[in-house]
């Protein structure tokens, strides 16, 4: 007589921890967007069921926030050894840039006003630099919102504009019809919009992105008040 064996349930190779929920969200928001994270779908990517996911995060609005924040810290992490404070506004600007380029839902994310939201760490970062700068207190604020507000404004646009397109856009072929209709605008009402037509044609976003830091950047020097010598204190930094 044949022995009887009992077939024990497979292991899970990997055990669920709240990091595995936060990839596993990531890939699904970047698949299906924010509408298509739910629960259901989240428990089939990970083979689990729902109750498991809620024991390592108790909601929806946990879980964006949490993989906002992944994805804001790998960007904060990715900065040069001891770089000056322009050097370390650039580099996370250009990161958040391209944070939002690859994963467009986290600027919707960035935008939002709770407390400790991720926004406050890329706050935090550009407030120390600009600290650094030797921006006046009563300035510092207005500094740090300026280059806040243009970083998440700028790539959360671009964003965008790359998601309203429909999938395998050419962007040559776009930017050069786009180009095309503004030459055709009516000289009288959109005289200054038909005279930058050809360099919307052949712009490239993320240098015009960091063009308009460093103009921020120039301002923010061209208000200090001057020092002994007579210059601001960061203008020569900025050359």
């Amino acid at each position: 007589m044949a022995t009887r064996t009992t077939r024990r349930p497979e292991r899970r190779e990997e055990p669920l921890s709240r990091e595995r929920v936060v990839e596993a969200a990531i890939e699904l928001l970047d698949t299906a967007g924010e509408n298509g994270l739910t629960f259901r779908a989240l428990a089939a990517r990970l083979a689990t069921g729902p109750g498991a996911i809620y024991w390592h995060v108790t909601g929806k609005d946990e879980l964006l926030s949490a993989a906002t924040d992944a994805v804001v810290s790998r960007t904060m992490a990715s900065g040069t050894a001891d770089p000056t404070p322009q050097e370390a506004i650039r580099a996370l600007a250009l990161g958040v840039f391209d944070a939002i380029e690859a994963h467009p839902w986290v600027g919707t994310q960035l935008a939002s006003a709770l407390p400790q939201s991720p926004m406050l760490r890329v706050f935090e970062h550009i407030g120390r630099q600009v600290q650094t700068l030797g921006v006046p207190h009563t300035a510092q604020f207005t500094a740090a919102s300026a280059l806040l507000s243009y970083i998440l404004g700028v790539a959360g646009q671009n964003a965008a504009n790359a998601r309203s397109c429909p999938p395998n856009t050419n962007r040559t072929e776009f930017l050069a019809t786009v180009s095309a209709a503004w030459a055709d605008l009516d000289p009288d009402e959109y005289a200054f919009t038909r005279n930058v037509a050809d360099h919307l044609r052949v712009h490239d976003d993320r240098a015009e992105f960091l063009a308009g830091i460093d103009l921020i950047l120039t301002g923010i020097a061209d208000s200090r008040p001057p020092t002994a010598d007579g210059l601001g204190g960061v203008v020569a930094d900025l050359s």
